[in-house]
């Protein structure tokens, strides 16, 4: 592993270790409370907040263990339907998300799985206020073609992001930080499967497109 590669992998362990504090801080206050109450009202919600926490702790890890590590098993390809409740996971349940989920196929190559998971993440992280992630793929013609779409009254998009996604910016790895990681990888994915990501963003949505080769 080169020094570029080591660097990545320890951005990529920085934004787990970072995405997984919340939950894992709250499992941790939830049991002090819980050591410390003796009313029944209040003992049931501080193990609502342990359960809730523990759901986010799992969900994560098993959606980054896929996206970002070799989760998915020596196949070249990947169930789809683990990809989709990983990505409803990431959605969570609150009434102002919405999923629209549009691939037919019952499995995808792994290269292309790992980069719609990516993509998809960087999608829901755009609404920060809700809204519909939308998420399609189709292989075709020797290759895979991914669409995210993420909709919602406001779209937060870091631009160095974006530029990162569609390998902008000159020496990538020189700019890259624990937030770009995820998107440097995509870009990676899709460069290393002979293909490429477009990005086309706005106040109110963000579009990502990309295409990586079934072989990859």
């Amino acid at each position: 592993m080169s020094v570029s590669q080591t660097h990545l992998a320890s951005l990529l362990c920085s934004r787990l270790c970072h995405d997984l504090l919340s939950p894992v801080g709250a499992m941790n206050n939830g049991l002090e409370l819980l050591a410390e109450e003796t009313d029944p009202e209040m003992r049931r919600r501080c193990l609502d907040l342990l359960s809730d926490s523990a759901r986010a702790t799992a969900q994560k890890l098993k959606y980054y263990r896929l996206a970002f590590g070799a989760a998915g098993g020596f196949d070249d390809a990947v169930d789809v339907t683990e990809a989709k409740t990983l990505v409803q996971g990431l959605m969570g349940d609150k009434a102002s998300n919405d999923l629209q989920w549009s691939v037919d196929a019952a499995t995808l190559p792994k290269a292309a799985v790992k980069l719609l998971l990516n993509l998809a993440l960087i999608g829901q992280e755009a609404l920060v206020r809700g809204g519909t992630l939308a998420v399609a793929a189709e292989e075709r013609a020797g290759q895979v073609e991914i669409a995210v779409s993420a909709t919602g009254p406001k779209i937060a998009m870091d631009a160095a992001i974006l530029d990162m996604l569609a390998g902008k910016g000159g020496d990538l790895l020189e700019n890259l930080t624990a937030r770009t990681a995820a998107a440097y990888l995509a870009h990676a994915i899709a460069l290393e499967g002979e293909g490429a990501i477009q990005v086309a963003a706005s106040a109110e949505q963000l579009v990502l497109g990309a295409t990586v080769n079934a072989a990859a």
